[in-house]
């Protein structure tokens, strides 16, 4: 079948859209609302246009768009150093910690931001009972206690989360857009699909292209330097939840590769794509369980009454060695394998034994305070997943009455949470790192002008929200400082923006001259709808790339079989066909998927270890092997032969034990 070409024959030209601007922020996540605010107090005075382009709106944008329980990073009383061991020990052992050491050095000024602009924050009363947001207490500037969850968590009232935070970015945009003459600095709703090189410049970004979900309109943004935080990747993986559950994540579901995808296509380097994060959650409510375990200090079993972390302690011990040396310093990849254990034995379902945990902590209280204990575990649901009581409810599950299930989710590839795939970026030069890991401006990858943070940066877990938001701050220095050294450049495109509006929609185009070659336009011999090619892909990533299927166990053979397949998806998705604006996004968050899912899969099969048990195994290779792979994996999309070339690049540890 030929390729389609989009001439506009069948399809209704849109209004192409040109906007200037000298930083461009592509995402309306945290990172990116922290890049606005940081990045206007240094730009403004220079005369910098900041401009944000975002898919959603920036409100209920990104990972925090339902809201949070806990600030799950802020280091208060302990070390940044202590923070890189942290982030060390659950990763098994390899980071960039001059990254993670610089995210933690800044993470508390981001924290008390959000204090100062709203966000509720709860103090430890003197008497040792909790103060919940909505009782007044000393700001964490003013001495307050904050009440810990874990050593870096603290507890918040946090629903109205990103909300809060958007709205000190949308502030600082509009005095940015007042001083420098813009009529608009604020796209929302407009979905950012393709990174242009500059035409002159072989790897240096120029421009952004993609278009508006709501209204018949296409937008190209040049700029002098970008900020790509579009967060991870969800729906990659067939998930767990089917039939009515379709859809349902622990991740958002928006989150579609866009920020891998995009940099991997114009020739950024990428780093340890083949770590993923499969968290343990409430099951089919993906539920967290962070609170429940650190806050209300419940525990997890086996449905005999077993501590799987202390029956399978020895036995893991002896395939993974020091990353299972101390049974009270276990990482997250490492409880997984002992739970999956036990499931694979037959001994399941496993127990979260919230109803012993709530039972415990009412010993030592009153009436009153066992309510407001209650009321603060319903919360913990109702301020971020409000699905998981409602799975409760349709179960008749009192969860202080009754042990939850819980669940082992399917992958997401992430950088920001326990997980650590990303980009490959410059870091800070202050901190004794190689030279090769600070070799320009902090937070820029290594396309000129393309800059990330949050999920983005790669070898760099544990930043949740705070240190994304952190994070942005810091690449939106790196950015302005950035503009003013190249203060003469001007972006050139050499594509024609008749040729890119054409590629933008060409599902449009497709879905629109063969739809009645059928009598179910689902049904179609010239197309695939997007819901159909994405089942495509969730099936081969599940069977062949360590999902849940396989108990995430795959193998060179596997993994080979799984990129042919791929490859013909990728020739697939150039005929999706797409009947309105929607569909459109859907097609384009698929193409990044595919991208990203590819990108995993060729890092899989290229490091031979199984670094990250209970995440992933290599059946063929199911050891980790330090001697040969305690190392970076470096991916680069060469542009020119269209091949992926995969390579090592040296851990050096910085912080010692």
């Amino acid at each position: 079948m030929e390729l389609e070409t989009c001439t506009f024959a069948y399809c209704q030209r849109p209004e192409m859209i040109e906007v200037e601007t000298d930083i461009l922020l592509i995402g309306g996540g945290m990172a990116n609302c922290g890049a606005a605010y940081e990045a206007v107090r240094w730009a403004t005075p220079k005369g910098l246009k900041v401009t944000m382009v975002d898919k959603a709106a920036a409100d209920r944008s990104g990972a925090v768009a339902m809201g949070l329980s806990a600030i799950n990073t802020y280091l208060g009383e302990n070390d940044p150093a202590d923070y890189v061991k942290y982030v060390r020990g659950d990763l098994m052992g390899i980071i960039r910690e001059d990254l993670v050491y610089d995210c933690g050095r800044h993470v508390d000024d981001s924290v008390h931001l959000f204090e100062e602009w709203g966000l509720p924050v709860w103090k430890r009363a003197e008497d040792g009972h909790t103060l919940d947001g909505a009782q007044p207490a000393k700001k964490l500037t003013e001495g307050g206690k904050p009440v810990r969850s874990g050593k870096w968590q603290i507890m918040i009232n946090g629903e109205s989360y990103k909300v809060i935070v958007a709205e000190a970015a949308k502030k600082a945009l509009e005095i940015n857009r007042a001083a420098t003459g813009q009529e608009i600095n604020l796209y929302e709703r407009v979905f950012i699909v393709k990174l242009l090189l500059d035409a002159n410049e072989p790897n240096r970004v120029a421009a952004a292209v993609g278009f508006s979900v709501r209204e018949n309109k296409a937008y190209m943004f040049k700029a002098k330097c970008m900020l790509l935080a579009c967060g991870g990747a969800v729906n990659v993986f067939r998930p767990r939840s089917v039939a009515e559950g379709q859809g349902r994540a622990w991740y958002p579901v928006w989150n579609a590769g866009t920020t891998y995808a995009l940099a991997a296509q114009v020739g950024a380097e990428l780093v340890l794509m083949e770590n993923r994060f499969v968290p343990a959650r409430f099951k089919d409510g993906y539920g967290p369980v962070g609170a429940w375990f650190l806050f209300f200090k419940a525990k997890a079993t086996n449905s005999l009454g077993e501590d799987y972390c202390v029956t399978h302690f020895e036995s893991t011990k002896a395939l993974y060695g020091k990353y299972c040396s101390d049974p009270h310093k276990l990482g997250t990849a490492i409880r997984n394998h002992m739970m999956m254990n036990d499931m694979k034995a037959g001994k399941g379902p496993i127990l979260m034994n919230t109803h012993l945990a709530m039972a415990e902590l009412g010993k030592t209280m009153d009436a009153k305070q066992i309510k407001h204990l209650e009321a603060e575990a319903w919360e913990d649901f109702l301020d971020m997943c409000i699905g998981q009581a409602g799975v409760w409810a349709g179960n008749n599950i009192e969860p202080d009455k009754a042990p939850s299930e819980i669940m082992p989710t399917e992958p997401y590839l992430l950088g920001s949470h326990a997980g650590c795939a990303g980009i490959w970026v410059s870091g800070p030069d202050d901190l004794g790192a190689p030279k090769e890991w600070c070799w320009g401006y902090n937070r820029m990858t290594t396309v000129k002008g393309l800059f990330t943070a949050g999920d983005g940066v790669g070898a760099s877990g544990h930043k949740f929200s705070s240190g994304s938001h952190a994070e942005g701050r810091q690449a939106a220095k790196s950015m302005v400082a950035f503009c003013l050294d190249n203060a003469s450049y001007k972006p050139a495109v050499a594509k024609s923006t008749e040729e890119l509006i054409g590629e933008l929609y060409l599902p449009f185009e497709i879905f629109e001259k063969y739809k009645n070659y059928s009598t179910d336009t689902n049904t179609n011999p010239y197309y695939i709808r997007p819901k159909m090619l994405q089942a495509r892909l969730q099936k081969i990533m599940d069977e062949y790339v360590a999902g849940v299927s396989t108990y995430y166990m795959t193998s060179k053979t596997l993994l080979d079989a799984g990129l042919k397949h791929l490859m013909l998806l990728k020739e697939d998705s150039l005929r999706m066909g797409a009947a309105d604006l929607h569909e459109l996004m859907r097609c384009w968050e698929n193409y990044h998927r595919i991208w990203t899912g590819e990108a995993h899969a060729r890092h899989i099969l290229f490091r031979e270890d199984s670094r990250y048990p209970g995440y992933y195994y290599r059946g063929d290779f199911n050891l980790i092997d330090d001697q040969n792979w305690k190392c970076f994996t470096i991916s680069k999309y060469n542009l020119q032969t269209g091949q992926w070339e995969m390579s090592k690049r040296d851990y050096v540890q910085l912080i010692p034990d």
